[in-house]
């Protein structure tokens, strides 16, 4: 391999990182998609339930989740008509995993991720039929 194909790489393996780093970090720099990601940690929901506790609209949750899907944040699950969203197991990049181990130890203490929690409880117990007619 030549110096100049060694250069290439280099600035291509570089620059992969960089846009891969970048999608993370911008899906992680809205409020509303760390809370999503905070509620994601407790297990897999559907989108009515996030939009439960995150008070949004549907259309919103659902940008917001695809956003965290498409960095690699969020898997989904479907069964039957629901689709349910967790935390991704499967990491794409280095990056991911650092980001998802790190946000669980961070904002626990966070006023607004407690009151999710809260309300996360109180969300689950009602049958999620009842919920999504709503």
């Amino acid at each position: 391999m030549s110096y100049l194909h060694i250069v290439m790489w280099r600035y291509i393996e570089m620059e992969v990182c960089l846009k891969q780093y970048l999608i993370v970090t911008k899906a992680l720099a809205d409020e509303s998609r760390v809370r999503i990601l905070k509620l994601l940690q407790a297990g897999e929901l559907c989108v009515c339930q996030i939009q439960a506790v995150i008070g949004l609209g549907q259309s919103t949750i659902s940008k917001h989740l695809s956003i965290l899907k498409n960095a690699g944040l969020v898997e989904i699950r479907k069964d039957g008509i629901w689709i349910y969203h967790r935390v991704a197991s499967r990491l794409e990049n280095d990056y991911i995993s650092v980001f998802l181990d790190s946000l669980s130890g961070w904002l626990n203490d966070d006023v607004q991720i407690e009151a999710d929690r809260s309300r996360l409880k109180e969300i689950l117990s009602i049958d999620l039929k009842d919920l999504c007619k709503r």
